[in-house]
């Protein structure tokens, strides 16, 4: 059998990674996968073995990435404000880079959650976080809305993720273009920033 190089390895990783973004962990096949990488289906099971193993190593690999930006963020010594619209930030640009994600991760997460976060203590450093003390301190010396990490948060996110969710939509109900709808979100991003910043910050 030919050898499985690393330039072939990445290949399917990047073609698996398009499809089950597309389609689902249930709805992707390995045939599904070699055809995306353009590859012969026994090179491309030889190398990944299941498709349940290649799913994991390249979704821990992103969830990751995206959550490790996110504690450095919120572990960072700067006051609220700027956190809040560097998490903003943070949360649209991964949208932008990966949009078919915010559905994938709705989705194989209401299947199955377990699959995807087999490792819960990344849960456990964000609600150990620098911000989340700040919110607390905040709260008591009257500065900040009386409000705990945990409804921020999923405030921050539903927002930025809606934009991506509802593109479509939204290009076809207000008539843009592309270039409209990319101006449109950049706009919609900042109103996120103000909305979230003045209700929260009092002082």
């Amino acid at each position: 059998m030919k050898c499985v190089t690393e330039k072939s390895e990445d290949r399917i990783r990047e073609a698996a990674k398009r499809v089950f973004l597309k389609k689902g962990f249930d709805g992707t096949t390995s045939r599904d996968i070699a055809k995306e990488a353009d590859m012969n289906i026994a090179l491309t099971n030889y190398y990944f073995r299941s498709k349940e193993k290649l799913f994991l190593e390249i979704f821990k690999d992103v969830l990751e990435d995206y959550f490790q930006r996110m504690l450095a963020i919120l572990n960072k010594e700067t006051d609220i404000k700027n956190k809040i619209s560097e998490l903003i930030d943070n949360d649209f640009e991964m949208m932008k880079k990966e949009p078919d994600l915010v559905i994938f991760i709705m989705n194989e997460m209401h299947k199955a959650p377990q699959r995807l976060f087999p490792d819960m203590s990344i849960f456990r450093q964000v609600r150990e976080s620098y911000l989340k003390k700040q919110i607390e301190e905040g709260v008591a010396n009257g500065t900040l809305r009386a409000m705990d990490l945990e409804h921020i948060l999923p405030l921050i996110k539903c927002g930025v993720e809606f934009i991506f969710m509802g593109r479509e939509i939204h290009k076809e109900l207000f008539q843009m273009t592309d270039q409209e709808f990319e101006k449109y979100a950049q706009e919609q991003k900042e109103h996120i920033k103000a909305m979230v910043c003045n209700y929260l910050v009092l002082k």
